[in-house]
């Protein structure tokens, strides 16, 4: 299916191309989300009319993610889980126990938006992760995972 990307989407493209995806990957996420519209020509002369408008607005939340980002860096989160004597966890630490301590100080995230590169955590100590706020801000934060008996 031919579709307009009304914004970045990774790995796919920048905001005004059209590129070529899978129909279920437009149907179900994309066009939902508003992250793109099928490629019609009324579609793509609307599109050209509102352009600046729409890049306008795309600037203005990668102004407002890089300012949230500057607030994040080097933050370092601590969360306390059941662990056993040798270090281990009893369970892990998912995205949305780091979201939910991460909104517990004030610093509000989805849980879409925590990458974790190594999976969940489920070992004692400090862990860096990421924090996608925009497709092209990505902020490093240090969760220390502690343990209880």
């Amino acid at each position: 299916m031919q579709i307009i990307l009304m914004e970045k989407v990774t790995n796919l493209g920048q905001l005004g191309e059209v590129v070529k995806v899978k129909n279920g990957f437009a149907r179900n996420f994309l066009i939902p989300q508003g992250k793109a519209k099928r490629a019609t020509t009324a579609n793509m002369a609307e599109f050209e009319v509102r352009r600046a408008e729409i890049e306008a607005s795309e600037k203005a939340k990668l102004a407002e993610a890089q300012a949230r980002g500057e607030k994040f860096a080097g933050l370092t989160v601590q969360i306390v889980q059941k662990a056993g004597v040798d270090g281990k966890l009893f369970g892990s630490v998912t995205n949305a126990d780091v979201a939910a301590a991460m909104t517990t100080q004030g610093f509000a995230v989805e849980k879409a938006q925590v990458r974790m590169p190594t999976g969940h955590l489920k070992q004692i100590g400090d862990h860096p992760i990421s924090i996608a706020l925009h497709a092209d801000v990505v902020v490093e934060v240090t969760v220390s995972v502690l343990g209880e008996h």
